[in-house]
């Protein structure tokens, strides 16, 4: 298992590097295009792989800080600045979406022209995009937080990339100028969905809310099945990371049974159904039923 995780880490890390590469040459090929073909569109996308480096760089530095050990200061080591870093990035994501939209009402209200040569910009952006979505798709973009909304930052892109191509299309053969603000709304409001869904998911695990794939009732309820268990309460599931979920519970059991063996069974059992490695599991006798007070699920 140990290993699986250090296989998956690495790969990780790997694929941050290689993404933030291309990402960032890429970024200042569009702003250099952008500015030359007067595009918005092109600029926009250009901010919108800014903040992509950005967060890939932040996300790649999370892993990094995230190795150093743990210490009497920070039980938990560094691991939790993955989520700092992802609230960061976030946000940086929703602020630059708010800036788009501010440029294009300007361009709404005086529409300037456009060269149509941003069209080959966007259709080399395009190209890097998927290129860049296949090697974040051969990282963890299943459980880990930053892998996935850098995953996600990407095919907004591609989304944005087919959009600066559409306008420059109707740029070319209607001299449809207005496209080109059009397009980079778009590309904002997908700027903002991503950030909007990497801010609240941070924001989530930062307040110690329980793991969108654990079912807190089944995890009660599973464990309360087993033989020797009586009731489980003050019952408490977060996560540490977006793959490092913590558990701790009062285990109230039937006074016959072996504690130990109790104990370990349940740790396995966690560790089995649910994916939870790291469990603080407090036994309790059967007196326990009329002293306790349930403070939670």
């Amino acid at each position: 298992m140990g290993h699986d995780h250090s296989h998956g880490h690495t790969q990780n890390k790997k694929a941050l590097l290689i993404s933030f590469l291309f990402i960032f040459t890429f970024m200042i090929v569009e702003v250099i295009g952008g500015v030359m073909t007067n595009s918005l569109a092109l600029l926009s996308d250009a901010g919108h792989m800014l903040s992509d480096a950005a967060a890939l760089g932040l996300s790649l530095a999370a892993f990094y800080i995230g190795e150093k050990a743990s210490n009497n200061g920070k039980t938990y080591g560094y691991k939790r600045f993955e989520i700092v870093a992802a609230f960061l990035n976030g946000i940086t994501l929703l602020l630059v979406s708010l800036y788009i939209f501010w440029e294009a009402y300007r361009r709404f209200i005086v529409t300037p022209d456009v060269s149509p040569s941003m069209m080959i910009i966007a259709v080399i952006g395009l190209v890097v995009n998927i290129i860049v979505a296949w090697i974040l798709m051969r990282g963890d973009t299943e459980h880990n937080l930053n892998v996935r909304s850098a995953f996600l930052h990407v095919l907004g892109d591609m989304l944005g990339s087919v959009g600066a191509i559409i306008a420059g299309i109707l740029i070319y053969f209607f001299n449809w100028n207005l496209a080109d603000p059009i397009a980079s709304v778009i590309v904002a409001i997908l700027i903002i969905i991503s950030g909007w869904r990497v801010t609240k998911d941070s924001i989530h695990i930062l307040m110690e809310g329980s793991p969108a794939n654990v079912d807190m009732d089944q995890v009660k309820r599973s464990m309360s099945a087993l033989k020797g268990v009586i009731e489980v309460h003050d019952l408490h599931v977060w996560s540490i990371t977006s793959e490092y979920t913590a558990m701790s519970c009062h285990v109230v059991v039937e006074d016959e049974v072996d504690r130990d063996v109790i104990l370990s069974q349940l740790s396995e059992f966690l560790e089995r159904e649910f994916d939870i490695h790291h469990a603080t599991i407090q036994i309790e006798g059967e007196k326990a039923l009329g002293g306790h007070h349930h403070c939670c699920t």
